[in-house]
């Protein structure tokens, strides 16, 4: 691992309550110094007692340099990282941090954006609202929540609503289906230069990805927290030569075997993190083979030379990869 790959140790400068459930927590170097830049949409994994890791997008405006915000949303149904970020971390305590990378970056070519969130899936939304409005870029940001007790950071979107009058806009359904914001209305037809970002829990992200299932390739982007529950598990390897292409060597990856078990055997040492094809730890490039991709976060335009192995798997009878 290079210096710049390296994880950095942040301390936590504050915690706020930012609506019921939700906190957000500031992380900054220990001796204030300014800290790895990052884009709007990036991501970091925070390493937590006990050995977890978990990923958190980072809410604040990229042009911040000095720190890093999350926002967390307690979650008692969860895999436990929510629990113990709410309940171990504390203000001036010390944590294992990544350095941030982005799969769900804001396009160049786009005139125009609209961001849907539903629920916590404000938080990379709303870095991209601040990225958006320094750039000049028109936009639309629409937050979808039961209520306002449980909608985060309304004074900083009050705030942007003041500098880009109408650029944010609540939708509160109090628990009742169909009460919230009309998807379908809302993206029944698409702006000519207009891009789509959408992030929030399985069910919501299924309504958006149909409701624009008409809007140009390539001009609607989201990113997952979680697997959605129709997700279904990669099918066993079919078997494979898998060549090295750092060292020229040649492993054979058995009828069923895993390709992380058996890089790893092999002293290949390939990072992973949520084993769900959602944070882009184990990202692996590759050539000269054949992939079902059961990932997440990888675009069409890299699904032919990048895969995640946590959770895809080799189709070929052989394979080179970038290792």
């Amino acid at each position: 691992m290079s210096e710049l790959d390296a994880p950095m140790d942040l301390r936590i400068r504050q915690i706020r309550l930012e609506a019921s459930g939700i906190h957000s927590f500031e992380l900054c170097a220990p001796d204030r110094s300014g800290l790895p830049a990052f884009t709007a949409g990036s991501h970091i994994d925070l390493h937590l007692p006990g050995g977890l890791v978990r990923q958190y997008s980072l809410c604040n405006d990229p042009v911040e340099s000095h720190r890093y915000v999350i926002g967390v949303l307690k979650d008692a149904n969860g895999r436990g990282g929510s629990l113990r970020v709410h309940e171990a971390l504390k203000v001036g305590d010390t944590v294992r941090v990544s350095r941030p990378r982005n799969h769900f970056e804001l396009r160049p070519e786009q005139t125009s954006a609209l961001l849907i969130a539903g629920g916590i899936g404000i938080t990379p939304l709303k870095s991209m609202a601040h990225s958006l409005l320094q750039a000049g870029t028109p936009f639309e940001l629409h937050y979808c929540a039961r209520s306002s007790e449980v909608a985060a950071f309304t004074e900083e979107l009050d705030a942007l609503n003041q500098r880009a009058p109408g650029s944010a806009r609540w939708h509160f359904d109090n628990g009742q289906v169909g009460a919230g914001l009309n998807l379908t209305a809302l993206l029944e037809s698409q702006p000519e230069g207009t891009h789509l970002y959408f992030c929030g829990p399985p069910g919501f992200m299924k309504a958006c990805a149909q409701a624009a299932a008409h809007w140009h390739p390539g001009t609607v982007h989201s990113e997952h927290f979680q697997a959605p529950a129709s997700a279904t598990p990669a099918a066993p390897a079919t078997g494979a030569t898998v060549r090295l292409a750092q060292s020229g060597r040649e492993l054979v990856l058995p009828e069923g075997g895993n390709l992380l078990d058996l890089l790893g055997e092999n002293g290949v040492h390939v990072p992973t993190s949520c084993v769900s094809g959602l944070c882009g730890t184990c990202k692996t490039g590759y050539a000269d083979g054949e992939v079902e991709h059961n990932d997440f976060i990888l675009g069409d335009d890299e699904k032919s030379s990048c895969f995640t192995p946590c959770v895809s798997r080799v189709t070929s009878r052989s394979i080179t990869l970038h290792l």
